[in-house]
């Protein structure tokens, strides 16, 4: 006997005189237990409000502002000088680059470029200045950013340890009103970093400190 069978005989030792209408829901998928499904309503909202195409990516726009990430927006054939741009504002002469990433959106940008690899330590990637990624989706109304570790994204931790991070949206094809809408688009089998703005913290006292669990900075190019 496994492990895992050990646990699910316990659990259902346990449940085996709670009536069927006090079980929790179990998810379809492989491992469900069709003794303790129930039925359960899924006609909850799925986003708030009626919004066209432009009114979400602007909304978009504003929430990760309001969470301090820095938003630029540009079209397709832009998008190079605007990654340029953003490196050489920040000053920046290492940049780390996922296996995936378009190779023509560095064209412009003059650069050491830095491969994501698996030897990497936390010490090597913490002395690269910028890290450039595309994502999976976005979310509007939370202004949130998720990752799922595909080769335009790399590793996880490589948007975790630099300290400026350039992340690319491709709009309207990548963004989504609502965190219901965006859990449909990912795959639950892979690592996925859900990022509102740069990484922030606060004491008791409300002090905000910016940093300490992944880049001080977060600039996100809305492209299209």
């Amino acid at each position: 006997m496994s492990s895992r069978e050990r646990i699910l005989g316990r659990v259902r030792r346990a449940l085996a005189d709670v009536p069927r209408d006090d079980t929790p829901p179990v998810p379809e998928g492989p491992g469900r237990d069709p003794q303790y499904e129930q039925a359960v309503s899924r006609a909850y909202v799925r986003e708030h409000g009626s919004r066209s195409v432009a009114e979400t990516v602007d909304l978009l726009a504003e929430n990760l502002a309001d969470y301090r990430a820095i938003v630029h927006r540009c079209t397709a054939d832009d998008l190079a000088a605007t990654i340029a741009g953003i490196l050489a504002a920040r000053g920046s002469g290492t940049v780390l680059v996922p296996p995936g990433l378009e190779p023509e959106w560095l064209t412009a940008a003059d650069v050491e470029q830095v491969p994501d690899r698996a030897a990497s330590t936390p010490h090597e990637l913490d002395r690269v200045d910028s890290v450039v990624t595309a994502c999976a989706v976005a979310v509007a109304e939370t202004g949130t950013i998720v990752l799922d570790g595909s080769p335009d994204q790399g590793r996880r931790r490589i948007t975790l340890v630099p300290d400026h991070h350039v992340c690319v949206v491709r709009v309207p094809d990548q963004v989504v009103s609502s965190v219901p809408q965006a859990l449909e688009r990912l795959d639950p089998a892979r690592p996925s970093t859900w990022i509102s703005g740069p990484s922030a913290t606060s004491d008791i006292e409300l002090d905000r400190v910016e940093g300490v669990h992944g880049p001080r900075t977060l600039e996100v190019i809305l492209v299209g």
